[in-house]
């Protein structure tokens, strides 16, 4: 199994990119392959797929990406080619937002995706995709508070939602008082 392979894309078709790493070439499958630049060095994280009679290297450019396509493949009725349609009409925000909002006209605007489809993408994903955007906590006190959340069992999508409502003026005990009041709620 690979995680990513690092080097120079020698060549970009339109379903793929070639990778070159110590003299091998990769063939990869991307969503976008014209976002990748012709003789640049870069990292792309790969997905290797292997079925009786296939044995494909997906690849992308952000670990988000990577992991959607995987939960999405999860999915009954989505394989890969659905997958990379999706991550090649949409970001990887907007894909999860769409699922969070349980919005299946959204999803059907992707080549292949159907009601059906996104019906059981939503049934299947939703409230399992941690993609948020994580907060910068640069406040000790608040990394403090962040710290003693997680050990109460409390998941980061959740503290990060509350974290930026709370007065870091306050000492630590209160703050997490606060917090936990903001978490019950």
């Amino acid at each position: 199994m690979y995680g990513y392979i690092h080097g120079v894309i020698t060549k970009i078709t339109p379903k793929n990119i070639i990778i070159e790493n110590h003299g091998i070439g990769y063939l990869l499958i991307v969503s976008n392959p014209y976002s990748f630049s012709l003789n640049q060095e870069c990292k792309v994280y790969v997905y290797q797929y292997v079925r009786e009679d296939i044995i494909d290297l997906y690849g992308f450019q952000t670990e988000e990406e990577k992991d959607l396509f995987l939960k999405l493949i999860s999915v009954s009725g989505i394989g890969p080619k659905s997958a990379l349609s999706i991550l090649a009409t949409g970001t990887v925000k907007e894909i999860v937002k769409a699922i969070e909002e349980r919005n299946d006209v959204y999803l059907r605007k992707f080549p292949g995706i159907g009601a059906k489809a996104s019906q059981q993408i939503i049934l299947d994903l939703a409230g399992k995709l941690n993609f948020a955007e994580e907060i910068i906590v640069k406040n000790s006190k608040l990394e403090d508070v962040e710290q003693a959340l997680l050990a109460l069992g409390y998941n980061k999508k959740e503290i990060s939602k509350i974290l930026p409502k709370l007065d870091v003026t306050l000492e630590e005990g209160i703050l997490v008082k606060q917090a936990l009041q903001a978490l019950v709620k």
